[in-house]
């Protein structure tokens, strides 16, 4: 994989969907989070539920301007989306635990919700891109 591969109007075009997607789900995250006080697993898994249905839409048509339909794309969407999403959350969590272990529980949590968010999105790019809406 050559890196102008990676690094082209697509990805231009994935973070401006990304932004969108961000703010929408940080926000329903957050606040169910810490105002609804939805546990961690719940509050990130409402989150990508809601926004992963927008980010297929968006992603299919503006970002890799894909215009078939397939099994094949539906199916491996999903997968991509909870493959990230729980390899992403896990990791975070754990390593935010063992980093951050003299904070309180509420910050830790807070700290991983973000840093799964970053993780999630590069591995969610790959699988986008090379798999499921791969020209």
């Amino acid at each position: 994989m050559k890196r102008l591969d990676i690094f082209d109007k697509k990805l231009f075009k994935f973070i401006i969907v990304g932004i969108t997607n961000t703010i929408v789900g940080s926000t329903i995250m957050f606040l169910l989070y810490n105002l609804a006080h939805f546990n961690y697993w719940t509050s990130s898994a409402c989150n990508y539920t809601f926004t992963s249905i927008l980010s297929f839409f968006l992603n299919k048509y503006f970002t890799f301007n894909v215009k078939k339909w397939s099994v094949f794309m539906i199916v491996s969407f999903i997968f991509t989306i909870v493959f990230s999403y729980l390899i992403a959350y896990g990791i975070s969590k754990h390593f935010i635990n063992i980093l951050l272990s003299d904070y309180s529980l509420n910050f830790r949590e807070n700290a991983a919700l973000f840093s799964g968010m970053c993780i999630f999105t590069g591995l969610n790019y790959l699988g986008q891109r090379f798999i499921v809406f791969k020209n």
